[in-house]
């Protein structure tokens, strides 16, 4: 990049002094070019090097030549230090040009030149004040008296002064302050400037305010500042309504962003599970439970039920069982008064038609926003401009100085201490150059390392498909005990609970470099094992339990979502009490440790994953099963929380999880919601339901209600054909939904490919721009080396004159 120098003189020099006054009269009185134009300032470069030269070889007086010779050389010592000097100083003609450079007048304005001739002009007059005077100074050092022609500098000071301050009074408070920062000002001097201007435009308010002002125009006025002071407190005041924000920056200055991104892909859960529960509430829940069916529910409440969803839970709203296939608040089955028969409205609802088409939509906007969001995090990831922001800036510029409460100062004390160490880290992280010998053995050890973990996974599904056949075989589908339904849930718990662990153990066999790699490795191996154990359960419930004898099959798979969803909670807790807490205690007082465990990402991550997973899977046949999921999903925060801050350390390897946000969301769309999407649109295409309960009873498939409520609407009203062709031909028709799909994907990899050609572009720019600081570099020392070789010659020649 190129390098800015500054000089300052203590004498200036008259021609220079001139030449400077008509170059800024000539800036300042052209409008017709304007200084960000890079063809005219080049011109201009070329112009004044060729001015310069001239000069330089006519300029053969006495008086130049004492100056020359007089030039200290400590006014220069910023400039001898530079790589590459051998020289003693830069002449006159080079700092003329290091003045004319473009990296000094390229996108500068013409307030930006006003000022710098306002800066030059203010220490020109502070330099004078301190001049002495003329009969004090020895005959020898008085300069010429042509230097000191103090009326017209003063004049063209004050011209330049007046000129400042018309441009400063043109613009907005905002825009002054925007001008001034970008300034080289001292503060003093933009305390001055703004003052003068506050202190005129005070002047031309009180003249105003003299003449009269309707009423209406003040209650206008009044009501506008009202609204805009309100507008910037909720401004101020918005951060912190969002939930868990100040729990946030606590964890994030404390344990970085690796650990921070888990938390924040919980927040992002907990969102969609919310979006979810205010549909179904809204849509499906209150209408039927404003009418509810008669149904005799004779189990009473044993406390087993918060367990199982058995028992008491089974004929609730809870699942799909206890809805009616009716149409609710219809003129034919509902009775109304006698008396007032003309006062009733009714307004029929259809509830096997609300029913899937709140699912269908829910999973549709869920499918929207998530696309959205993946879209979104590619976009701050791969920004234009890099992945992190230098180094420099973020040592001093990243403070942020509105911040004065205790508390929130040690909060931005640590974050930017974390950020410091992560860049470091990543920055100090190289590969380490293995020989061939360790690449055979590293490769060695990675195969055995998957193909344990591979058949782990596979003997653990294989295992679990033989116990849920063997449970669905030996079931009595009259006499069941509650406490059997939890089997399987619990083999299933305890086999995502260990096996994790197991690979982990694998992890310090491989021992990767990268922190960051070593994660993501961790991610694909518990997802690996999450998804074929979600698979293998959707094939028994919906292959084997789906044609089995049991009464309400539905209400049977939407029970064993809930206990999944129960035991994996439990377990998560099981999990962060012996796994965290009393392994923390066990090593710091039985083996006399002192280090804490780290927190295990990559698990928690996929615990909460396959969670929401399981809400996807379930909502069909559970509508309230994503109020299940939120508790659970807020329980977990705050539990997750309390053991990071007492259990847990901060990772010995500090390393920067700027894409982790991006992998988990990217997760959570494709094997997970897409998993989900597939099993829920197979069961409603292609499932029979039970014939004895449900809103979907004495049909053939549950599609089939929306195809019957069609038909029955062109029936009923020849006007909506239309809509009916837009059914068959869209909704029926499978292809539509791919190319809704396809054009999806398609815009994500479009949309990447943008990013990176953008990315490749700006490091292009930023190559060149380096490359022209190193060709400044190089005229500069081609010109002093000229002007080096220039000098000699005139001393030699002074001296064969003078002998």
């Amino acid at each position: 990049m190129a390098h800015g120098v500054s000089f300052d003189l203590d004498i200036p020099d008259e021609e220079e002094e001139e030449e400077h006054k008509q170059m800024s009269k000539r800036l300042l009185s052209s409008e017709d070019i304007s200084p960000c134009d890079e063809s005219v300032i080049h011109d201009t470069f070329k112009t004044l090097i060729q001015e310069q030269s001239r000069l330089s070889e006519e300029g053969s007086e006495m008086i130049e030549m004492e100056q020359m010779q007089d030039m200290d050389r400590d006014d220069f010592e910023g400039l001898s230090n530079m790589e590459g000097m051998p020289y003693d100083a830069y002449s006159s003609m080079t700092l003329r040009i290091l003045s004319s450079m473009p990296s000094r007048t390229i996108g500068r304005s013409k307030g930006a030149i006003i000022a710098q001739c306002y800066n030059h002009t203010m220490q020109l007059q502070h330099r004078k004040r301190r001049r002495p005077a003329l009969f004090e100074r020895r005959r020898s050092s008085r300069p010429s008296i042509r230097q000191y022609d103090l009326d017209k500098e003063i004049k063209e000071e004050d011209e330049k002064m007046k000129l400042l301050k018309a441009e400063l009074q043109k613009l907005s408070w905002s825009q002054q302050g925007h001008l001034l920062q970008q300034q080289p000002l001292s503060l003093y001097e933009k305390q001055d400037l703004r003052s003068k201007d506050s202190a005129h435009r005070n002047q031309i308010r009180k003249a105003n305010c003299k003449c009269e002002i309707p009423c209406c125009t003040r209650l206008k006025y009044s009501i506008l500042r009202c609204l805009r002071h309100t507008s910037y407190e909720f401004i101020s005041f918005r951060p912190s309504l969002y939930i868990w924000h100040y729990s946030f920056k606590q964890i994030g200055g404390r344990f970085g962003s690796s650990v921070l991104s888990y938390f924040m892909f919980l927040r992002t859960l907990l969102h969609f599970s919310a979006f979810l529960f205010l549909v179904n509430v809204l849509f499906i829940v209150i209408p039927h439970a404003v009418y509810p069916p008669r149904v005799n529910n004779n189990s009473s409440f044993t406390g087993l039920e918060l367990l199982t969803g058995a028992g008491y839970f089974t004929n609730t709203v809870l699942f799909y069982g206890y809805y009616t296939n009716s149409t609710v608040n219809n003129a034919d089955t509902t009775s109304s008064s006698q008396s007032h028969p003309s006062t009733t409205l009714h307004l029929p609802y259809n509830m096997p038609l609300a029913y899937v088409f709140t699912v269908g939509v829910s999973f549709f906007l869920t499918c929207i926003i998530l696309v959205y969001s993946m879209s979104k995090s590619f976009g701050r990831v791969f920004r234009v401009g890099g992945n992190y922001k230098d180094l420099a800036t973020m040592v001093f510029c990243c403070w942020d100085f509105k911040v004065i409460q205790k508390r929130s100062v040690v909060l931005q004390h640590e974050n930017i201490s974390t950020q410091l160490k992560e860049i470091l880290g990543e920055m100090l992280q190289k590969a380490p150059k293995l020989t061939i010998l360790q690449k055979c053995r590293k490769l060695t050890v990675l195969f055995l390392t998957w193909g344990l973990c591979l058949g782990s996974v596979t003997g653990c599904v294989v295992a679990v498909y033989y116990l849920s056949d063997y449970l669905h075989k030996e079931r009595d589908p009259v006499v069941q005990s509650e406490a059997k339904l939890l089997i399987l849930p619990l083999m299933v718990s305890v086999i995502n609970l260990v096996l994790p662990y197991l690979y982990n153990l694998l992890e310090i066999a491989e021992r990767q470099d990268s922190p960051a790699l070593q994660v993501y490795i961790a991610i694909s191996r518990n997802l690996l094992l999450k998804m074929m154990m979600l698979g293998m359960l959707c094939y028994h419930w919906l292959a084997q339990v789906s044609k089995s004898n049991i009464q309400c099959w539905e209400t049977f798979v939407g029970q064993e979502f809930y206990r999944f969803i129960i035991m994996d909670f439990i377990f998560a807790l099981l999990d962060t009490l012996f796994g965290e807490f009393v392994w923390r205690h066990m090593s710091q007082k039985w083996l006399d440790r002192k280090r804490k465990p780290e927190f295990d990402i990559a698990r928690n991550v996929l615990e909460l994953i396959y969670g929401q997973t399981l809400t996807w899977l379930g909502v069909l046949f559970s509508p309230l099963l994503p109020a299940v999921q939120m508790i659970k999903l807020f329980l977990l925060f705050y539990i997750k929380k309390t053991s990071l801050m007492m259990n847990c350390k901060s990772p010995s390897k500090p390393w920067r999880a700027c894409h982790m946000s991006t992998v988990f969301i990217t997760l959570l769309c494709f094997p997970s919601f897409l998993g989900a999407a597939v099993a829920t649109t197979y069961s409603i295409w292609s499932i029979k339901p039970s014939m004895e309960c449900g809103p979907f009873r004495n049909l053939s498939t549950i599609y089939e209600s929306g195809k019957i409520w069609v038909e029955n609407l062109e029936k009923d009203n020849p006007r909506f054909a239309w809509f009916a062709w837009i059914h068959k031909y869209l909704v029926e028709n499978p292809v539509f939904l791919f190319m809704i799909a396809g054009i999806l994907l398609i815009a994500i990899y479009f949309h990447m490919q943008v990013v990176d050609g953008q990315r490749k572009i700006i490091k292009l720019l930023r190559d060149q721009i380096a490359n022209e600081g190193e060709d400044k570099k190089f005229l500069i020392n081609r010109l002093q080396t000229i002007y080096c070789k220039k000098k000699k010659k005139e001393r030699k020649t002074i001296t064969f004159s003078t002998e």
